[in-house]
């Protein structure tokens, strides 16, 4: 789907047809699309493909009549009626006449400016424009980086009632979402410090301070990241213990009462043979025997127990 939007008298409009100062917005274009959008803005189809990769990384293309700038856009997606967090490449072309962006889906980071929701945007400063994607998709980090925390915090607290592998599984998709937002977080510091050297798009005073802004929230959320990425990983190595070591403890409670029960299974077995043995004749030969088990099993509890064995 292609749609073009170009601000006039300060707000944001949906037109028909691309002209000077306007955004192209790409989403999820067909190959018709990206055949007619190449040839019509002189873009190398290559280059409109690569923001339809899942696994594109990010990175800055300069070329004699465009600029492409791809990061990595935070999405939800939903597995196993959960929803968990992903990141997918968004590509930003840069051209002398308009802005295209292109992505698989319509993310949060683009919606808002589509519905107006963003103060000081004018889509024909481009530069401008420029940053203040980053910045929308660096906040967008941190907004979901606070959901991934309180999710985790969630998962613990159900770990503390009840262990199961639901909770630890849930708890490693979060660790896996986190990963996936460290990575891209990176890549896109790293396309950020190379924005700064291009000559091809405009540095303008005015914008010096939305770009350490751009900067400063991408730090942020690179330092939140590895921090929740640490604590939930150091989450997932203790209760792994204390679920090994609850194990170890059933099972040598378990082999406690077998040690203990195999007293009387053994003093029944030996006067349970068909040859002659002591007090076979007795009146009180068997009550006697199972007073003796009874003490030998009484005594060898004790002795393990001060033992610590349970």
């Amino acid at each position: 789907m292609i749609q073009i939007f170009r601000t006039m008298d300060g707000r944001i409009n949906e037109i028909s047809e691309s002209i000077e100062g306007c955004w192209i917005s790409v989403v999820d274009p067909t190959a018709t699309e990206l055949v007619e959008l190449s040839q019509k803005y002189q873009i190398d189809l290559d280059h409109l493909k690569a923001p339809l990769d899942e696994e594109e990384r990010s990175r800055i293309e300069v070329e004699d009549n465009y600029t492409l700038i791809i990061v990595d856009v935070p999405i939800t997606e939903e597995r196993k009626e959960k929803n968990y967090f992903v990141t997918i490449p968004c590509g930003i072309i840069l051209t002398d006449l308009c802005l295209i962006t292109i992505c698989l889906m319509d993310t949060p980071v683009l919606s808002n400016f589509k519905e107006g929701r963003v103060r000081n945007f004018w889509t024909y400063k481009k530069t401008r424009f420029i940053l203040q994607i980053l910045f929308r998709n660096a906040s967008l980090y941190l907004q979901y980086l606070r959901i991934i925390d309180k999710k985790s915090d969630e998962v613990e607290k159900q770990l503390h009632i009840s262990t199961k592998n639901q909770e630890l599984i849930e708890l490693l998709e979060l660790e896996k979402s986190l990963v996936y937002f460290s990575t891209s977080l990176r890549g896109n510091e790293l396309v950020l410090e190379r924005l700064l050297k291009i000559e091809k798009i405009k540095q303008y005073p005015e914008d010096e301070e939305l770009l350490d802004d751009v900067i400063i929230e991408n730090k942020q959320a690179i330092e939140m990241s590895d921090i929740y990425s640490n604590i939930l990983s150091g989450t997932m190595d203790a209760y792994a213990s204390v679920i090994s070591n609850n194990l170890n403890i059933v099972m040598k409670v378990l082999a406690v009462i077998t040690i203990v029960m195999s007293i009387p299974t053994m003093i029944a077995s030996f006067w349970g043979m068909n040859v002659p043995v002591p007090f076979a004749d007795s009146r009180f030969g068997f009550f006697g025997l199972v007073g003796v088990s009874v003490v030998l099993t009484v005594i060898g509890s004790i002795v393990l127990g001060k033992k610590k064995t349970f």
